[in-house]
């Protein structure tokens, strides 16, 4: 984990969101927390439980994206999950433990990525010299030390004498066109292993995976089939790197590593959490919203979940949920639960100059985007400050008049903005474009006029 300070944080937050002060400073002081508490004494650092969040706030912006940047600058395990998509144990659905076993699931991948890069030069090597035992079988030993065209190799076959010297010379020579590229395109028989997964194992939509000890038996039961596969030279260090990799790296520590990491550093994101509060019927889909409140309470408590890769405690995972709370407030929902997200930031709806600073600030704002798209086709996209402006209100006022989308708004108006440069790019190409108020209005006057028709269309 990098020890960013808080200000450090929040700077790093800045470069792709824009406004929304008060959840930044919130998150950042909450990962910083988890950084101090790694410092504290054994006896200690057992006792600090981590300050949950939660951000209440219209759709569009920003409650996701600071969670989805905040774990991305940490380097920390980080899974999202929607509220909704749980139901009470005994109904038909996700359970809520899935949300924990996808944060270790996640992990793992992490963990596997760091012992990656340690194993990659060495990985690198085998591929290499298994390249080359392939090629060897297709060639004799020739005295062609002298040169190393693809035709002589070739001619190699008629003029092998079989001695050691000559076939390590050869060796050497295949190397050296190896390294240069020589041989990518060359055509070589690969040795490939296939799983014999039973169909049973096989998880459907919205089911677990199966247990990996199930797995790991059944797999030797049914032993894997190895079958030879023609590829090129090119493909078959891709594929053979791969399997080299997954073979130098130990399962073992990967998964305790990854256990680790998550039950210390892991951020699960709860949206939509506003959806799972009951109206006060007494039947109907709010008796599994209760259900899904008392079976989340465990886990942001503090539990241990059973998980393929071994057992997870929860104690100091950091849960940031998030809703909008149009129909309902937090205070609505069970008091322990409420209990467990101590810090509730509200972030305010986004205004026109947020649109502004939205389209122009961040460090891959819409604008470049759109920009570096058409430049791939040769054409120059410029964008006057009237134009920008332009987009912003013409975005804060459909989000007035129909839906809140928050920032969600600008692609939709940007997509219609934009529909036939992006159309003509190719047969306009190369040439330079300007984007002007009067070309923005004459796109979307008509429709933001019609209340109607922006409707369905913004």
């Amino acid at each position: 984990m990098r020890p960013l300070t808080p200000r450090e944080i929040v700077e790093e937050l800045n470069r792709h969101i824009v406004g929304q002060e008060a959840a930044k400073r919130a998150v950042a002081i909450a990962v910083r927390n988890r950084w101090r508490r790694q410092q504290l004494p054994e006896e200690l650092r057992k006792e600090v439980a981590p300050k949950n969040i939660m951000m209440i706030g219209p759709t569009g912006v920003g409650k996701t994206e600071i969670a989805r940047r905040l774990a991305e600058l940490t380097g920390a395990p980080f899974v999202k999950v929607e509220a909704t998509k749980y139901t009470e144990v005994g109904y038909v659905g996700r359970d809520v433990e899935s949300m924990v076993r996808e944060l270790v699931q996640n992990a793992v991948h992490l963990v596997r990525q760091q012992e990656r890069k340690l194993v990659e030069e060495k990985a690198r090597k085998r591929v290499e010299e298994q390249i080359l035992d392939l090629l060897m079988g297709q060639f004799e030993p020739s005295e062609l030390e002298d040169n190393p065209s693809m035709e002589e190799v070739e001619e190699a076959g008629s003029l092998g004498t079989g001695r050691t010297a000559r076939r390590r010379r050869v060796r050497e020579r295949l190397r050296a066109m190896l390294a240069e590229g020589k041989l990518d395109d060359r055509r070589i028989e690969v040795p490939v292993e296939q799983k014999s997964v039973p169909p049973f194992l096989v998880a459907g939509a919205g089911l677990e995976p199966p247990d990996l000890d199930l797995e790991n038996f059944l797999e030797k039961l049914f032993p894997k089939k190895v079958s030879r596969r023609e590829m090129t030279v090119a493909e078959a260090r891709e594929y053979l790197f791969e399997k080299e990799c997954d073979s130098l790296i130990n399962p073992a520590k990967v998964h305790a590593e990854a256990i680790r990491l998550a039950e210390n550093l892991g951020i699960i994101f709860i949206d939509e959490i506003d959806k799972i509060v009951s109206s006060g019927t007494p039947h109907g889909p709010d008796v599994s919203r209760e259900g899904v409140q008392r079976d989340l309470l465990p886990i942001v408590e503090g539990t241990t979940v059973q998980t393929r890769y071994g057992t997870v405690k929860t104690d100091h995972i950091l849960f940031i949920a998030a809703g909008a709370f149009h129909r309902s407030k937090p205070s609505d929902l069970m008091p322990e639960l409420q209990g467990r997200f101590p810090i509730r930031v509200e972030l305010s709806e986004l205004t026109k100059e947020d649109f502004v600073r939205i389209l122009k600030e961040p460090q891959n704002s819409l604008i470049r985007q759109y920009q570096a798209l058409l430049k791939t086709e040769g054409v120059e996209l410029e964008f006057q400050e009237e134009a920008i402006g332009a987009i912003a209100d013409y975005a804060y006022r459909v989000n007035q008049t129909t839906q809140n989308i928050g920032a969600r708004r600008l692609a939709t108006i940007m997509e219609r903005v934009l529909e036939e440069v992006s159309f003509q790019a190719s047969d306009i190409a190369p040439t330079r474009v300007v984007i002007t108020r009067e070309y923005v209005e004459e796109r979307l006057k008509k429709l933001i006029q019609d209340e109607d028709l922006s409707k369905f269309i913004l």
